[in-house]
C-alpha cells in the first residue's frame, strides 16, 4: 500500500487565529461558525491568514456491477452519458464550478463504456466493478490502483494551484456501494442507512437493502483490513476519492466534503490514515439518510442543509463561498487597534 504521511494540524496556529479573530472589529463570536471555520483553515494550512481560492474539483466516474440487481432508478449506461455531459459543461457541477472559479477535472476510473473524449482524463482501472452481491467488486490490487489515481490527480490539481479540494463522483449504483461500506462501520440498521439514491420507490428500496444484506453476509468485509474491505464491496470512484483526500491532507490542503458518497469516501480515507479527518470540513447535509450517520462518525457538522442529494461535488461547491467569506474575514477585516476603535464594552472591558 502507498506510504501516506499526513502532517499534524498546527494547533498553535489555530489558537493564534482565535485570538486574532477576537481582535477584529466585531463582538467576539458575533460571526459565529465563520470564526471557527477560519481558525480551522489556519490550522490546516499552517497560515494565520489562510487562502482557499481557487478550489480544485475532481469528479471521478465509474460503474458498479451491482446495478445488475436492479438497485437504481437509472440504467448503468447513464454513467457514460453523464460523463459526456460533464465534458460538455452541462451538469450541475460544471455550473457551480464556473460560479466559484474552480479548476475542474473529470476522471474516468472505471466507466463500463469506452470514453473517447480528450476532455475526460482517461485512468480506467477496469470497465466497472463486479456485482458484489455475487463476488468481490474488484481485486485489492485494483482498489489500490484507484487509490493511487486519486492521489495523483489531487497532487496534479494542487500543483496547478488549487488551494481547497472538492471531490465528486458519477456512477449509477454508487449509493449501494457507499451504503454497504458504511454499514460495516456502524451498528445502525440498514433501514437507517440505505436511502432512495437516484429516486427508487419503496419496493425497490427494500430490495436494495436486501441486496446489501446479502453481500455483507457473503463477504464479511472487515474495515480493519481497508484494502480488502474496499475491494469486496467498494467502488472504483469511491477509492479514487479517498486517495485524493489523502493526497490533499499530505499537502495541508483543506478538503470540503460533499454529500453521502463523498463522506463515505472520507471514512474510507480515515481507515488508511485517521488524521486525514483533521483536514476535512463538511459542506452540506444530504437528504440520503446515511449521510448524517457518516458525518457523525467523522465528528463533522455541515455548513449547509439545502435538502440536496445530487452528488458530483455539487453541495460542496455551493458551500465553498462560505470558506471564502471565512478567509476574507481574517485577511481583510481591521482590528480594533488598527481601526482606532474603542474596545470598551465590546471585548468585555469595564464599561
Amino acid at each position: 500500500m502507498m506510504n501516506i504521511s499526513i502532517p499534524p494540524i498546527r494547533r498553535e496556529i489555530v489558537e493564534q487565529a482565535r485570538t486574532y479573530i477576537d481582535e477584529l472589529t466585531k463582538p467576539p463570536g458575533s460571526l459565529g461558525r465563520l470564526e471557527e471555520v477560519a481558525a480551522e483553515l489556519a490550522g490546516m494550512t499552517g497560515e494565520l491568514l489562510p487562502r482557499v481560492a481557487p478550489p480544485g474539483v475532481l469528479v471521478f466516474a465509474a460503474d458498479h456491477g451491482v446495478t445488475e440487481e436492479g438497485v437504481s432508478a437509472y440504467p448503468a449506461e447513464v454513467t457514460a452519458q453523464m460523463v459526456h455531459n460533464f465534458a460538455n459543461g452541462g451538469a450541475a457541477i460544471n455550473v457551480f464550478s464556473r460560479q466559484i472559479g474552480a479548476l475542474l477535472r473529470v476522471v474516468d476510473v472505471g466507466v463500463a463504456a469506452p470514453i473517447a473524449d480528450g476532455r475526460i482524463i482517461a485512468k480506467k482501472v477496469r470497465p466497472g466493478t463486479n456485482n458484489f452481491a455475487k463476488t468481490e467488486a474488484m481485486t485489492p490490487a485494483e482498489a489500490e490502483q484507484a487509490l493511487r489515481i486519486g492521489c495523483e490527480q489531487a497532487g496534479s490539481i494542487i500543483a496547478q494551484g488549487a488551494r481547497t479540494l472538492i471531490v465528486g463522483e458519477m456512477g449509477i449504483g454508487n449509493t449501494t456501494a457507499a451504503s454497504a461500506l458504511l454499514a460495516t462501520l456502524t451498528d445502525e440498521p440498514l433501514e437507517r442507512i440505505v436511502g432512495k439514491g437516484s429516486g427508487i420507490d419503496e419496493e425497490r428500496l427494500q430490495h436494495k437493502r436486501d441486496v446489501i444484506r446479502r453481500a455483507l453476509t457473503l463477504h464479511r468485509p472487515d474495515p480493519a483490513k481497508p484494502l480488502e474491505w474496499l475491494a469486496k464491496i467498494g467502488g472504483l470512484e469511491i477509492a479514487a476519492m479517498a486517495g485524493a483526500m489523502l493526497a490533499a491532507a499530505e499537502r495541508r490542503i483543506p478538503i470540503l466534503l460533499d454529500g453521502f458518497i463523498c463522506t463515505v469516501a472520507a471514512l474510507v480515507a480515515r481507515q488508511f490514515a485517521p488524521s486525514v479527518v483533521d483536514y476535512m470540513i463538511a459542506g452540506h447535509r444530504s437528504q440520503e439518510p446515511g449521510h448524517s450517520i457518516a458525518l457523525g462518525l467523522l465528528g463533522k457538522e455541515p455548513l449547509l442543509d439545502l435538502h440536496m442529494r445530487l452528488g458530483e461535488g455539487s453541495g460542496a461547491a455551493v458551500a465553498f463561498p462560505l470558506l471564502v467569506s471565512a478567509a476574507a474575514m481574517v485577511n481583510e477585516m481591521a482590528t480594533f487597534a488598527s481601526a482606532g476603535v474603542s474596545t470598551t464594552g465590546v471585548k468585555g472591558e469595564k464599561e
